[in-house]
C-alpha cells in the first residue's frame, strides 16, 4: 500500500493543551473531521502515493531522529481511509455518489443559512436592513454603457456587516437593474483557476438561476475535467453564498441569471514568475464572459477580502507599527483598484509575495481584467479581529467600478 492524501484543509489546533493537526475535506465527500496528534501528523508528508509504511517510518526516523510504531501509522491510514481522505477506490465511489446527489438536487442548498445568517426570509430581511439603515452612503447613479463591477467582502456578517452595507447600498441601482450577474468568488481550497457548477444558488429569498449556457461555453474553453473537478467545493464555499444573499436582498428577492465561478489561488504565478494576463485559460475564460456581457446590463461581483495577518494565520502578533504597515499595504491595493489597474494590483501582491495573505487576489484581478477601462470608488473599510487577543486581523473593503 502506497497511500496518497487528497487535497484537504489542514490546520493546527490545540485541544486540552495538546497540539493536533485538524484535517477537513473541502469537498465534503465525507463530513468527518480528523484530529491527528503531533508528531504523528508529520508523517503525513510522506502520504504522496510513493511510500509504503516501512519507507515512511524509515524516512520519518532519519529526519526527526525518533521512531514511530508501525501500528500507529497503520491506524492513521485506516482512519484516513474511512474518512475518504485518501485517493483510492473507496473515495472515488463516495465522490461519485456525492456528486450525483449534488447535481440532482433542485438547487445548491445554502450552507450557512441558520448559522451564519437567519434562514428565515423575514428575519434575514430585518438583519440586512439594519445594516443598511446604519450606513450613511448614498446610492450611486449607474451608466450601463459598459459592465459595472462590485467588490464585496465575504467575511462573516457580524464582523463585515457595515462594509457589506456600505458597498451594496452604494451599488443598489446596479443590483436592481442588472440583467446578468457574474459572481467571481475566492476558492479557499482549490488549485484550479476556475471551478464551475451548473447548479443554481438558493438563498432564503428564493433561487438565483445559473445561466448554464454561459457555463457550458466556459467549460468548452477550459476543458470539462478541469472546469468541474472541484465542483463539490461549491457546496461548502462561503465566498459566493454570502454575496449572493446580499444581491438577492438588494433585488427584494427578484431573481436574475447568475454565473457562479470559484476562482483558485494565484500562488503559481507568484512562484514561477508568470503573469496572469499571459495565461491562455484566463484569456479564454474572460473572452467568453465579455461576450456574454455584451448587450446586457451586466454586474461583475468580485467576492474577496484583503489581508489575513497575525497568529491566527501563522504570523506574529500585530503591534502598532505592523498595523500601520498593513494599512499602507491595503491603501496601495485600493489605489490600484481605484485606477482599475489589474496589472498594478497584481504587481503589489507579487512584490511582497502576498505576505499579507490577501485572499481576494484572483476574483479582484479577474474582475478588473474583465471590466477593462473602469474607475473604482471605495465604499467602506474595516479591520476585523481574528483572535480573542486582538493580535490577528482580517481587513475588508468595498468598491464600485464604473
Amino acid at each position: 500500500m502506497h497511500p496518497k492524501l487528497r487535497p484537504l484543509d489542514i490546520r493546527p489546533i490545540t485541544q486540552e493543551n495538546h497540539p493536533y493537526i485538524l484535517l477537513r475535506d473541502p469537498q465534503q465527500i465525507s463530513e468527518r473531521q480528523l484530529l491527528v496528534p503531533q508528531p504523528l501528523a508529520a508523517v503525513l508528508a510522506y502520504f504522496d502515493g510513493h511510500h509504503a509504511i516501512d519507507a515512511m517510518l524509515a524516512k520519518f526516523e532519519a529526519h526527526y531522529r525518533m521512531a514511530l510504531p508501525a501500528g500507529a501509522v497503520a491506524h492513521l491510514i485506516a482512519a484516513l481511509d474511512e474518512a475518504a481522505m485518501l485517493e483510492n477506490d473507496r473515495t472515488a465511489s463516495r465522490y461519485a455518489e456525492a456528486l450525483e446527489t449534488y447535481r440532482r438536487a433542485p438547487y445548491r442548498q445554502p450552507a450557512l443559512a441558520g448559522a451564519g445568517y437567519p434562514n428565515d426570509r423575514q428575519a434575514l430581511w430585518r438583519l440586512l436592513q439594519e445594516y443598511l439603515e446604519c450606513s450613511d452612503v448614498v446610492e450611486a447613479p449607474i451608466d450601463w454603457s459598459q459592465p459595472v463591477g462590485l467588490l464585496s467582502p465575504h467575511i462573516d456578517y457580524p464582523r463585515g456587516g457595515n462594509v457589506y452595507a456600505d458597498v451594496w447600498k452604494y451599488a443598489a441601482q446596479a443590483a436592481r437593474e442588472a440583467e446578468l450577474v457574474i459572481l467571481l468568488g475566492t476558492d479557499h481550497y482549490g488549485a484550479e483557476l476556475f471551478t464551475l457548477t451548473r447548479q443554481c444558488y438558493a438563498t432564503p429569498y428564493g433561487v438565483l438561476p445559473t445561466d448554464t449556457a454561459i457555463i457550458d461555453r466556459l467549460a468548452a474553453v477550459l476543458g470539462q475535467e478541469e472546469a468541474f473537478v472541484g465542483e463539490l467545493r461549491h457546496r461548502g464555499e462561503h465566498s459566493l453564498e454570502l454575496v449572493a444573499v446580499w444581491l438577492h436582498h438588494m433585488r427584494a428577492g427578484e431573481p436574475l441569471p447568475v454565473v457562479p465561478i470559484l476562482t483558485g489561488s494565484f500562488h503559481g504565478f507568484l512562484a514561477n514568475g508568470a503573469m496572469p494576463h499571459a495565461d491562455p485559460r484566463i484569456a479564454a475564460a474572460l473572452a467568453v464572459l465579455a461576450e456574454a456581457a455584451a448587450g446586457r446590463r451586466t454586474l461583475v461581483v468580485a467576492s474577496g477580502d484583503l489581508a489575513h495577518v497575525g497568529p491566527a494565520f501563522g504570523g506574529v502578533p500585530l503591534n502598532s507599527a505592523a498595523r500601520n504597515a498593513l494599512r499602507a499595504a491595503d491603501d496601495e491595493l485600493i489605489a490600484a483598484m481605484q485606477d482599475g489597474d489589474a496589472g498594478a494590483f497584481f504587481a503589489s501582491i507579487r512584490r511582497v509575495h502576498n505576505r499579507n495573505n490577501v485572499c481576494g487576489v484572483a476574483p479582484i484581478y479577474l474582475a478588473l481584467r474583465l471590466l477593462g477601462a473602469s474607475r473604482g470608488t471605495q465604499a467602506g473599510y474595516a479591520v476585523c479581529p481574528a483572535d480573542d487577543q486582538d493580535t490577528s486581523v482580517v481587513t475588508v473593503t468595498g468598491m464600485l467600478f464604473r
